[in-house]
């Protein structure tokens, strides 16, 4: 951001990506643009900061007030503020990485409030590099969740098993919120809360995989592919990653049965890999838990 943009204080929302985890991995422009607002806003409910972390921003910055779903989904004391000032909402990894935060973007647009948005490092680009599995060999994303209210989302071991069948890898984001409701009890989701997600959709789909429809190619590719896993998930190839781009980052492959018995990270993603070159291969072998 150039110094007149900062001296001029035109109303406007920023969208800052703030990075993975630490005040060392934002870009300089994310920093001097936080700086620059009247407003700063933390979005802490797709992902979280160390508290620690985000002090030393707090002290860099100025003044941070924290904000969970409701003021993001529903933004009219943000938009209203950015009419006559400079508000910045902080957002850890990349601001657009999640469709609430594009959705922002538009909202700010249709009130005729300027958005300007500072990339960050996001986890869907670091981790691929990371393991070392190419960024070309991965499918859809998805997110493992807490069962809300008894119900089991068996969508994300769909998406995982579909790629696996397309000789693709999964990145697996893990929840942050039990309750669903992102209103600020947040339990960041561990190996052993995933591992108990993952049973479950597999028990409910292997009641139900018999009833899904294979009248396309792609239909039967997901049921075999279904059917292969579900019969037996914890022999399921894994990769833990825990605490990504920061100074306590943890890479360990091991398979979904053996998961649960690995501490994790304050937050961590899965990744399943599918088929493996003997790059790949080897590269994943640096990371492998013991049996």
């Amino acid at each position: 951001m150039a110094d007149d943009d900062v001296s001029q204080k035109q109303p406007r929302l920023i969208l800052i990506g703030m990075g993975p985890g630490t005040v060392a991995s934002m870009t300089t422009e994310a920093v001097s643009a936080a700086k620059s607002a009247d407003y700063r806003r933390y979005e802490a409910y797709t992902a979280l900061w160390p508290d620690e972390e985000l002090a030393k921003l707090e002290q860099l910055v100025g003044p941070i007030e924290k904000v969970m779903r409701p003021e993001i989904e529903n933004p009219d004391e943000i938009l209203s503020l950015a009419k006559d000032h400079v508000v910045a909402v902080l957002v850890v990894g990349d601001p657009l990485q999640a469709t609430t935060h594009v959705d922002l973007q538009l909202q700010a647009g249709e009130h005729g409030i300027d958005c300007e948005v500072v990339h960050g490092i996001s986890i869907t680009n670091l981790v691929t590099g990371a393991i070392g599995l190419s960024n070309y060999k991965f499918g859809r994303q998805t997110t493992l969740t807490y069962p809300y209210s008894g119900w089991i989302a068996t969508s994300p071991l769909e998406v995982i098993a579909v790629n696996h069948g397309m000789g693709l890898h999964t990145l697996a984001l893990l929840d942050l919120d039990p309750t669903g409701a992102g209103t600020g009890e947040q339990r960041p989701m561990q190996p052993k809360d995933a591992v108990e997600s993952l049973k479950a959709m597999a028990e409910k789909l292997v009641e139900t995989v018999d009833d899904l429809p294979v009248d396309s190619v792609f239909e039967q590719l997901k049921v075999e592919s279904l059917a292969e896993i579900c019969s037996d998930i914890s022999a399921l190839k894994v990769v833990l990653c825990s605490d990504m781009g920061t100074s306590e980052q943890s890479i360990v492959t091991t398979t979904v049965g053996s998961l649960a018995d690995l501490e994790g990270g304050r937050l961590n993603c899965l990744v399943f890999p599918a088929n493996t070159s003997d790059v790949e291969e080897k590269a994943l072998l640096r990371w492998l838990k013991e049996e």
